[in-house]
């Protein structure tokens, strides 16, 4: 019972958090990357975001001609990896970016109201990359 009572809460919460993001005209893959990619890859995600003077390394890449460089194609799969951290950063030299799948995996971690079991954080991380892809396939230039 008490299982099932958390697991509303927990929705409950999500649906929330959706809807004050949709309540300020944000798509759930807006406001992953307004939360965790701005600050490397600038609001426009063109690289220019406000701590790229102080990374060492290589600069963060123009986020808005990956389907431009791919043969008109966005790279789901590629994008996808990279964000979750199974791909080798060869496009940043290192793996400077963080590995946010590791981070949103950590979220589930931290809930004490609600134990995730290993499927339901897989399903959690999985959403949230594949709501910030679709954003980023929505700034692609032509």
């Amino acid at each position: 019972m008490q299982r099932i009572i958390s697991a509303i809460l927990l929705s409950v919460g999500f649906v929330g958090s959706a809807g004050a993001v949709h309540a300020q005209g944000m798509t759930l893959g807006e406001f992953e990357y307004r939360n965790s990619c701005v600050a490397c890859h600038g609001v426009s995600g063109k690289g220019d975001g406000p701590v790229t003077d102080f990374l060492s390394g290589a600069a963060p890449l123009d986020l808005t001609v990956l389907q431009k460089n791919n043969g008109s194609v966005f790279p789901v799969t590629a994008v996808y990896k990279m964000i979750d951290g199974s791909e080798v950063a060869t496009a940043h030299g290192t793996r400077d970016m963080p590995i946010w799948g590791d981070r949103l995996r950590e979220r589930t971690a931290e809930d004490n109201d609600f134990p995730f079991s290993a499927a339901e954080t897989e399903e959690y991380v999985g959403t949230r990359i594949l709501a910030l892809i679709e954003y980023l396939a929505s700034i692609q230039t032509q």
